[in-house]
């Protein structure tokens, strides 16, 4: 049986809407690497009796116990002493270290505060593990046959000191065995439609195991396979996921990791076309997920928010008897809003999103999520009708992806 691993995120930061917790992304794939399996992982603020908790629970469950964070110079920083009150063990001042903080302080011809005495106190026994980055060293430390890992929380100090200082204490645990994972990205399907159409195939499967799952990009095929090596794993991986892409054909945009965004993008760059967008009720988004990827300049030409219907009419030579009879949201005016983009920019491809994303519906009484997708290149122009659910946000994106998707399959 596989190792396994916890990971405890400590920091109150990582509760707020603003911070992500990367570091246990980024563990987890290392730990796999070398056949430890992460089963549990927790993020907690910084408050001693629920780190405490945290840290003694993980030692009920787990042989790995990695806590990243909460090992700064300030009085919220609970890590080191909370460890140690677990283990029952003191917390002593290593004058090394405490004169290497020191050093780095003077370098940049600064004094020391005071406070910054706290990163040299070290749990007893514990093995120092060196920090290339920053001041806070990190700790290793056996306790009861368990390995439990003490590293700094900012991802620059962090993956250094893992790499360096941990991975080769670890590599006695991995018992010949690697877990790598793949997966297969989907879009144009429901979350129960997929596993319908997947399921009398990965069910017959224990190893590469298969889970499915809805994010607000697209849906997901996570396979995570177990062998004595990575050429193994990558072989078992290599034999399911050729069957589950031949079974969903198009439906799959990518199994390496890119984008929908990233992968349209290539197509564009291969068959060297060049592309402009007009967008009404996404409000640039279409545009602005083009443009995320580096050298879309190659292909990408120019973008037009033609919000208003006085914007269609001008920029774009949307005629006024379309917009007065069927309104903006409508596949007529969704198609010369593409072939207006595209004479304008000069473009081989135009495409064009218009539509109701509300909250409040059309005043001609269309519905909300009614939105339509125009597609103009020199031989064609065309339109997609979508019948979109929830809220704003989810329409506006959901609209941007099926434009994405749409113009990918047309390259494919």
């Amino acid at each position: 049986m596989a190792i396994k691993a916890e990971i405890i995120a400590i920091g109150s930061e990582l509760l707020t809407p603003s911070n992500i917790d990367t570091n246990s992304l980024w563990l987890t794939e290392q730990l796999n690497r070398i056949g430890i399996e992460v089963q549990i992982k927790t993020i907690v603020g910084d408050d001693e009796a629920l780190i405490e908790q945290s840290i003694r629970k993980a030692l009920e469950r787990s042989q790995v116990i990695i806590s990243t964070g909460g090992l700064g110079p300030t009085e919220d920083d609970l890590t080191r002493m909370v460890f140690a009150k677990v283990l029952g063990r003191p917390l002593i001042l290593d004058t090394q270290i405490l004169e290497h903080i020191r050093a780095k302080f003077e370098a940049r011809g600064l004094s020391m505060p005071e406070n910054n005495q706290r990163q040299a106190l070290i749990i007893k026994d514990a093995k120092i593990l060196a920090n290339s980055k920053g001041t806070a060293p990190g700790m290793y430390i056996t306790e009861a046959e368990k390995r439990i890992i003490i590293l700094p929380g900012p991802p620059r100090e962090m993956k250094p000191m893992f790499e360096q200082e941990v991975l080769p204490l670890l590599k006695d645990l991995s018992q010949g065995m690697c877990v790598k994972r793949r997966v297969l990205k989907v879009t144009g399907l429901t979350e129960s439609g997929l596993d319908e159409s997947i399921a009398p195939i990965y069910s017959k499967y224990t190893n590469p195991s298969t889970t499915i799952l809805f994010t607000n990009r697209e849906l997901q095929i996570h396979l995570t396979a177990k062998a004595a090596n990575e050429s193994e794993a990558d072989e078992l991986l290599d034999e399911l996921s050729k069957k589950l892409e031949a079974r969903l054909g198009l439906y799959v945009f990518s199994s390496q990791g890119e984008t929908l965004e990233e992968v349209t993008g290539k197509l564009l760059k291969l068959k060297n076309l060049t592309l402009a967008t007009a967008e009404s009720c996404t409000g640039g988004l279409l545009a602005e997920r083009i443009t995320s990827v580096a050298g879309s300049s190659a292909y990408f030409l120019q973008g037009v928010v033609s919000y208003s219907n006085h914007s269609k009419l001008t920029l774009l030579g949307v005629p006024l008897e379309l917009i007065e009879s069927l309104g903006a949201a409508s596949a007529e005016v969704a198609e010369a809003m593409a072939t207006g983009i595209r004479r304008l920019a000069n473009s081989d491809i135009g495409i064009s999103i218009t539509g109701i994303a509300g909250p409040e519906s059309d005043p001609s009484g269309k519905p909300i999520g009614l939105v339509y997708i125009g597609l103009a290149t020199a031989s064609e122009v065309s339109h997609k009708e979508l019948r979109l659910q929830g809220e704003r946000e989810q329409i506006r994106w959901h609209s941007s992806t099926a434009a994405l998707d749409w113009l990918r399959r047309k390259l494919c």
